[in-house]
């Protein structure tokens, strides 16, 4: 196992998706259907200008938001490992946490959790 299996790998995953697509252009025949073009909120059909600015926030929001949840998927692994390590693992989850908590009051700071 080495650099030449990742690169088998790359490949292989290229080329499935290649002959996936090609499958399907062959296969399945184009329609042009206006409707496909319009967009789609809950089967109830659009009224007026569909394409709407959102505010910023919600999207700073929700990234700090994904990188948060991200972070907790980093616990279960040190879960499993503190007991054995002793002090050291508890001093590196502070650590993370300081940084984590840091990140926080950078977010807070700048205002993404505020809904406006």
């Amino acid at each position: 196992m080495g650099p030449a299996s990742m690169i088998v790998l790359i490949l292989a995953a290229i080329a499935f998706s290649a002959i996936a697509i090609l499958i399907s252009k062959v296969v399945l025949k184009a329609t042009t259907n206006p409707q496909k073009g319009e967009p789609y909120e809950c089967g109830v059909p659009t009224k007026g200008k569909t394409w709407t600015q959102f505010n910023v926030g919600y999207y700073l929001f929700a990234l700090t938001f994904l990188v948060f949840d991200v972070e907790l998927i980093f616990l279960y692994p040190w879960a499993v490992v503190a007991k054995s390590m002793g002090w050291i693992a508890l001093v590196e989850i502070v650590i993370f946490f300081f940084i984590l908590f840091m990140g926080f009051l950078y977010a807070h700071k700048k205002g993404a959790l505020k809904w406006k």
